[in-house]
C-alpha cells in the first residue's frame, strides 16, 4: 500500500487549479499526486477553483478542467466549490484579524511594490516579501494618498515570524513570514487569505501541490495560527520541466490532453506516463485505483521531471 498519509483516521485532500486555462502535463501530474495520496489514506479528494480573479478566470475554463479531471478517471468527491463565492467568507476572516490590530492599509503602487521586492531579503524572506512600507502611516499620511487617488490593499501586520514544518517530499522546511496581503486593491481577497479559509472551512488536512507554493507555506501556517485553525499537512512536488529546463507552458508544444491527443497519444497513455514520473511502476493496462494503490511519497523524485513531448511521448 502507498506510504504517504495512511493515518487511521479519514484525511481530505485536495486539488484547487486557478481556471484560466487548460490544465496541462504538470498540471495532471499533481492533480494525480493528489489524488493517490487521498484514496491511499482511505479519504476524501476535492476540487476547488480558486477563481478569485474575475478578469481572466471563466466558466469555460473550469468545465474543461474538469472534463481533463475526469478523462483520468480524477473526480470530486464533493461539490465543487468557488472561491468567487466565497468573499463574504474571508472578508470575515479578515475582520476577525483587524480586531486585534493586524491589518493595516498599504497604498503602495504596483511598481513601488516591484521595486521594494526586487530588493535582497534576509531572514529568509520569500521571493517578493512587502518590506512595510506603509505598516506605520500616520492618519495625515494615509489621507493624502486617498486624496491622489490611491486606493488601499489590507496587508497582515507581522512581527518577524518564523515557522518550520516536516514536508513529506522535501522535508523540513522554514521560511520567515512578511506583510502579506489580505484583500487587494480592488476588494479582491487574495490567495493566501483565501486558501488558509477553505482548507479549514472543507476540513483538509493533506495539501498536495508544486514546490512552487513551498515558500508561501509559512505565511499561511502563520494565518492558520492567527485564525485558531489547525494547518494541514504538505507535501510540495518538484515540477514539471520542459527540454529546456524551463517549467513546462504552452510554448512547449503538445502538453494538453487535446494536445496529446492530436498526437495519437491516449488518455491512458498520459495517466501512465504520469503514474511513472511520480515513481509508480506501470506494467501493462492499469487503472488510477491501480496507481493510488502502488504511491509512495517516498519514491517521488526529489528533482523536477523534464519532460519533452519529441521524446517521451508513446510511439
Amino acid at each position: 500500500m502507498g506510504g504517504l498519509f495512511v493515518a487511521a483516521t479519514t484525511v481530505t485532500g485536495r486539488f484547487a487549479p486557478s481556471p484560466t486555462g487548460a490544465l496541462h502535463v504538470g498540471n495532471l501530474r499533481t492533480a494525480l499526486a493528489s489524488w493517490c495520496a487521498a484514496v491511499c489514506g482511505g479519504g476524501r479528494w476535492l476540487v476547488r477553483m480558486e477563481d478569485l480573479d474575475p478578469v481572466t478566470s471563466s466558466r469555460e475554463h473550469e468545465r474543461r478542467q474538469l472534463d481533463d479531471l475526469a478523462r483520468l478517471g480524477l473526480r470530486s468527491d464533493g461539490e465543487v466549490v468557488r472561491q468567487s463565492e466565497r468573499f463574504d467568507l474571508y472578508r470575515g476572516a479578515i475582520e476577525r484579524l483587524r480586531a486585534d490590530d493586524m491589518v493595516y492599509p498599504c497604498y503602495c503602487t504596483r511598481r513601488e511594490i516591484r521595486e521594494a521586492a526586487a530588493a535582497p531579503h534576509g531572514d529568509g524572506l520569500p521571493d517578493g516579501a512587502y518590506p512595510g512600507t506603509c505598516r506605520d502611516l500616520g492618519p495625515g499620511q494615509r489621507r493624502a494618498h486617498e486624496r491622489e487617488g490611491r486606493r488601499a490593499a489590507l496587508r497582515l501586520r507581522t512581527h518577524g515570524e518564523r515557522y518550520t514544518f516536516a514536508d513529506l517530499v522535501l522535508g523540513e522546511v522554514t521560511g520567515a513570514v512578511d506583510d502579506v496581503v489580505l484583500q487587494r486593491n480592488d476588494g479582491v481577497p487574495a490567495y493566501n487569505l483565501a486558501v488558509v479559509v477553505d482548507d479549514h472551512l472543507q476540513g483538509v488536512d493533506q495539501v498536495v501541490r508544486g514546490d512552487d507554493l513551498a515558500p508561501s507555506t509559512p505565511r499561511q501556517l502563520h494565518l492558520h495560527h492567527l485564525l485558531g485553525f489547525a494547518p494541514p499537512a504538505y507535501a510540495h512536488v518538484p515540477l514539471v520541466v520542459g527540454p529546456d529546463g524551463i517549467r513546462l507552458a504552452k510554448r512547449h508544444g503538445a502538453v494538453t490532453l487535446d494536445d496529446l491527443a492530436a498526437h495519437g497519444t491516449t488518455d491512458l497513455q498520459v495517466l501512465r506516463l504520469l503514474a511513472g514520473s511520480l515513481g509508480v511502476s506501470t506494467p501493462g493496462e492499469i487503472t488510477p485505483d491501480e496507481i493510488a494503490a502502488r504511491f509512495d511519497v517516498a519514491s517521488i523524485p526529489r528533482q523536477p521531471w523534464r519532460f519533452d513531448p519529441s521524446v517521451d511521448l508513446p510511439r
